[in-house]
């Protein structure tokens, strides 16, 4: 077999919502192992959230849920060489890639706004993301659009 099927990692709950995928996002959010100071940012990030959120009746939990859902993208565009040139090729994505590029793009989107600490930084683009504002629903855009463009190449999927 060419494709080997990754095997589905399992993440434990973290301590606090008891929830899988907030273990998730923090490992993407942790460098050089630090994962105790990957969760204060997280855990600061939703306290922030808590003060944002003016009328608004779900969690920060929640908040962040839905910010997620709306960064993630459906479709990402991959090259592909065809006769000494390179195609970009719309290519549907998987569920659990859909989860890992919204949570990058969160990450990344978030680490290079101009505010104090990560936390604030977190907190606002989740905001943004909930309320589709902000880089990450941008950069999300930018991706569809260009698959909208290489639609033509679809029948070269691999």
């Amino acid at each position: 077999m060419r494709k080997v099927k990754n095997k589905e990692k399992i993440y434990l709950p973290d301590p606090k919502f008891n929830d899988p995928l907030v273990t998730r996002f923090v490992n993407h959010l942790m460098k050089n192992g630090k994962k105790n100071v990957a969760y204060k940012i997280f855990y600061n990030a939703m306290k922030k959230i808590d003060l944002i959120k003016e009328r608004e009746e779900k969690s920060a939990l929640e908040i962040w849920k839905d910010g997620l859902k709306n960064v993630m993208p459906h479709v990402e565009v991959r090259t592909r060489r065809m006769g000494g040139s390179n195609i970009q090729v719309p290519v549907p994505i998987s569920s659990n890639s859909k989860m890992t590029k919204a949570m990058k793009l969160l990450i990344s989107c978030a680490s290079i706004r101009k505010e104090k600490t990560m936390a604030n930084k977190l907190a606002s683009e989740i905001w943004d993301a909930f309320k589709e504002q902000g880089e990450a629903i941008k950069r999300k855009e930018n991706i569809h659009k260009m698959a909208e463009s290489n639609k033509a190449f679809s029948h070269f999927r691999f």
